[in-house]
Parts: C-alpha cells; structure tokens; sequence
C-alpha cells in the first residue's frame, strides 16, 4: 500500500540438515509472492461479503492496489483449507466473557439456546469443473450440468438479554446429519461451552434427526418445539377442514391460544373429535395430531415462557440468513460443494468473532510449508 520497497535479505543454508532459510521473512512476516499477508488479511475480509468480482473492484477502489478476482478465489481457498467446528470457535475465556456481561445483575442464571436448522444453497457439480472443449470465441451456450439446490445443515449457540440475542458460535456447512452431529460431538468434548453456568435450552422444529442428536449429546437441556412450526401444521388444517375462511382463522386463534397456554392435551382431544370433511382434511388432522403428541412433552409453553426461554427458532433462522443466504445466494450463483463450505466456514468465522485466529492459522501454515 505504500509503494515498492527493496530489502536485503541474508540466506542461510544448513551443510548438515540442507535446509535454508530468510530470517528477515520471519522478523517482518514476509511469504512468498507479491501479495504479502496485510493484503491478503484485507482481500479474505472483503471477499466474505460480496461477490469475487465485486470484492475486486473494491479492492482497486480503496486501496489502489489490484488484487485479481482469480487470485482472491486462491487466497481464500489457501485461508479456509481444512477449516473445522473447532478453528472457527471461540475460546472457553471469551465465551465466560460474554456470559458474564449477560449475567451481570441477574439471579438466574442466563438462558443458552442451541438453535439446529437447515438452509438451501445453490450449488453444482464437480463435472462443472473445466472449460468445454470447443472455440473459446464461439458464442456462448446454455451449461451442460444442472444445479442442485442443497442443504447447509447447520447450528447456533446464542444467549438471551432480554429482547437482544448475544451470538457465540455458528456453525453451517453443506453436510448430512451425521457430519453435524460429529460437530456437536466435538464442541460439547472440547468443553468451550460452561454448561454450569447457564441454563441450556434447545429449540428446533420436529425433525426426528435433530433431537437424536440433542438427547444423545445433551440429555439435560430444557427441549422446545418451535411454536411457530405448530402454527403452520394448525393452519394446514384449518384450510383443509372449514369451507369458510372465519371459521378457519377463528378455530386457528383458538387453538392456537390453548397450545400458548400450554394446554397441547386440549388441542390433541379436540383434534380427534374433529370430523375430517375430505380426504385431504383427514390425512392433514392426522398429521397434525401425530406431530404434536410425538412431541407433546416440548410443548409446556406458559412453563417455558414463565422460566424466560424462547418459544421460536428465530435464532437459528436468521443464522441461515445473514451466514448462508446473504452471501451464497446471489443472482447467477451455484458453488461448488467445497467452495461453499470454505466460504461458509469464513462467515462463521466472521461473526464467530475469530476470523482473525483463522488468519493466523494461515499464516503458520504458509511459514511451516518449505519454498
């Protein structure tokens, strides 16, 4: 950012062990290449937000330096290589930091929500790869592989203050259940999260898959059914079932009040007394019935919201926007699997509040790789 600057810089070579070496790299955080690490640190931060081509006019822009969008796509593939749960994690110091500051006045212990969710993303094939064979002048054709719109399987650590949520780890890679259940794994046997200080809460919608891995990993957390996924199985049915559109919304607000107060026996017993006008009614009653007795024991709202947990997954859905919508779903976007999870992974990272710790990962790893 200053201008060329030439620097002697001694080698030394080793008859014994033939390895050589700059000492004055080390003193001055030099690596090889134009693009030394200050740049690089600037480019990974900008290319997080927006798009490659975007992140290089910016670049050019504010810094009067050009840094290619080729090279922005190596630099941050190089600083999210083998990124796991654990390199994008804040410290057990920093996460009782910020417990502290939420618990701060307060006789109860603060409410920690684990918020498990998943979010689309556009991606594509890894026979996408590669120019097709032809006249690269020749105009230009409609692509041969399809995209396929995935599911980045992901979670959030969260406390509550009051009506403002104070983030500590997200997590989000496109990923099978099992890949995010080993992720969980790892953060629970790391031990960065003080259990004993706060009251853990568990919120999600009804997939069976998720609350395997909640009641496997963490057995005494308050579990909660997410309310507003109640509300739209109660809707189903309302539309199904009433020909008038009031009586529809009045048996909705209805039920929907009783299960508030947390009376879900009285919703299921008025559910198996309702007389289904068609097919398509009954089979909607009956889902609705399954689902809220599968799950009738994470129901006890008016106690969950006497004890101050939340009722929603809120949490968890805006971490699927502002981590994985914002960023990969953008007009003409489709990512290669591995790209979307190096991306993906700097996001946490960002808000996670460790991208820093990230680059300095980086960085070590650039000083241990022999030139």
């Amino acid at each position: 950012m200053v201008g060329p600057v030439a620097l002697e810089r001694p080698y030394f070579y080793c008859r014994s062990c033939h390895v050589g070496l700059y000492p004055l790299d080390d003193a001055l955080g030099l690596v090889a290449g134009c693009k030394q690490l200050d740049m690089q640190h600037a480019a990974a931060k900008l290319v997080t937000e927006v798009p490659y081509d975007t992140a290089q006019s910016l670049f050019d822009d504010l810094t009067g330096m050009h840094f290619g969008s080729e090279r922005l796509h190596t630099v941050t593939n190089q600083v999210a290589k083998g990124l796991t749960v654990l390199d994008v994690t804040p410290s057990r110091q920093e996460i009782e930091r910020r417990i502290a500051s939420v618990s701060t006045g307060r006789l109860r212990r603060p409410v920690l929500v684990l918020g498990i969710d998943g979010a689309y993303v556009p991606t594509r094939p890894e026979s996408a790869r590669g120019r097709r064979p032809g006249q690269g002048r020749s105009r230009a054709k409609r692509a041969l592989w399809h995209g396929q719109w995935r599911d980045a399987k992901g979670f959030r650590l969260y406390l509550l203050d009051g009506d403002r949520i104070v983030h500590l780890l997200s997590w989000h890679q496109v990923q099978n259940e099992e890949q995010l259940g080993e992720a969980l794994k790892q953060i629970k046997e790391a031990g960065v999260i003080p259990e004993e200080q706060v009251r853990l809460c568990v919120v999600c919608d009804g997939a069976e898959w998720i609350w395997k891995h909640v009641q496997g990993l963490f057995p005494q957390a308050r579990q909660v059914l997410d309310y507003y996924h109640c509300a739209q199985y109660l809707h189903r049915v309302a539309k199904t079932h009433y020909d008038s559109s009031v009586q529809a919304l009045e048996w909705v607000e209805a039920t929907m009040t009783r299960l508030y107060l947390g009376k879900v026996g009285m919703v299921l017993g008025g559910l198996r007394r309702m007389q289904a006008q068609s097919d398509e009614a009954e089979k909607a009653i009956a889902n609705c019935w399954d689902y809220l007795n599968e799950h009738r024991g994470r129901t006890a709202y008016q106690k969950l919201r006497r004890g101050g947990y939340p009722l929603g997954s809120g949490g968890i859905e805006s971490s699927n926007k502002f981590i994985c919508h914002v960023r990969l779903k953008r007009s003409g976007a489709w990512w290669y699997e591995v790209n979307s999870n190096q991306m993906l992974a700097l996001r946490c990272a960002k808000y996670n509040g460790t991208l820093d710790q990230v680059f300095v990962r980086y960085q070590q790893r650039l000083r241990e790789t022999p030139e």
